[in-house]
């Protein structure tokens, strides 16, 4: 399994390219923006991409799933809870941060708690992880935990937007810390960590665990 990392957009959001190399088969995780710089990539390893995750639905994370959808015909994957959040990206990017991103397409499938799917041999793991948004997953490959906006490395995602609760988030890392410590994480922002050194020295962690 090989990891292609692009940091994407005006919010310098992290978008992951997660494929095989010997079967080719692909996914994609929160295509925030640069939908050309992320093709070019998949045409260039000549990937099949068979999903689009989305960590959660705010619009940095999902700008470009429409483009990536049309072009490869993944699937599009969010968890039900961020539904309202994912259709009024639009309203919010340009309301508050103007940035104008078009509507993104029906998602194809709605993680409903939490879930596992199997692609290239390796299991997917969806972890519901609510607080910086409702329907906030995190994604479990192969010792690969893909954070979105749950935690970054000495930080974690702001609660103050809708839907946000810093005890629900708490909670959330409190589920986190239970998988192996040796854990990668790779965020939705900012550089990659490891799940042992974020409960060790993150601030927020401190006083869960």
């Amino acid at each position: 399994m090989k990891i292609k990392r692009f940091e994407v957009g005006p919010l310098f959001v992290n978008s992951y390219v997660v494929y095989d190399e010997k079967t080719k088969v692909g996914i994609i995780i929160d295509p925030g923006d640069e939908p050309d710089l992320i093709l070019d990539f998949v045409k260039e390893e000549d990937l099949n991409i068979k999903y689009i995750i989305c960590t959660h639905g705010h619009f940095d994370h999902i700008g470009a799933v429409k483009e990536i959808k049309e072009e490869t015909g993944a699937d599009v994957i969010l968890h039900r809870e961020d539904i309202e959040i994912y259709k009024n990206s639009p309203q919010v990017a340009m309301q508050f941060f103007g940035i104008e991103i078009e509507p993104q397409p029906e998602p194809d499938k709605l993680i409903e708690n939490e879930e596992t799917i199997t692609i290239f041999g390796k299991e997917i793991k969806f972890i519901h992880t609510p607080g910086h948004s409702p329907g906030s997953m995190c994604i479990y490959i192969e010792n690969h935990l893909f954070t979105g906006d749950t935690l970054f490395a000495g930080s974690v995602g702001r609660t103050d937007l809708i839907g946000g609760s810093m005890d629900k988030l708490l909670n959330s890392l409190k589920k986190i810390a239970k998988l192996p410590m040796n854990t990668e994480v790779l965020p939705g922002h900012g550089p990659k960590t490891e799940l042992q050194t974020e409960i060790k020295t993150n601030p927020f962690y401190h006083d869960i665990v």
